[in-house]
């Protein structure tokens, strides 16, 4: 399957500038997945800044809605 990079782009919220994943989004799932975490696209925009991407966070940010 082809990576759709440049469409994935315009999707993801990652405010992490170094990210070398952006708009890879099975890297990038694997990689926060491997850590425990989920990716940015997960969250909004306010939670996703704080870098907080542990599936804690998630459960908490979407449990109150």
């Amino acid at each position: 399957m082809e990576c759709k990079e440049k469409s994935n782009l315009a999707a993801c919220n990652c405010s992490y500038e170094p990210c070398s994943r952006k708009g890879k989004c099975c890297e990038c799932l694997s990689y926060h997945l491997a850590m425990q975490e989920l990716p940015a696209c997960c969250f909004p925009d306010e939670i996703e800044r704080t870098y907080d991407r542990s599936v804690k966070r998630f459960i908490a940010t979407w449990a109150k809605n």
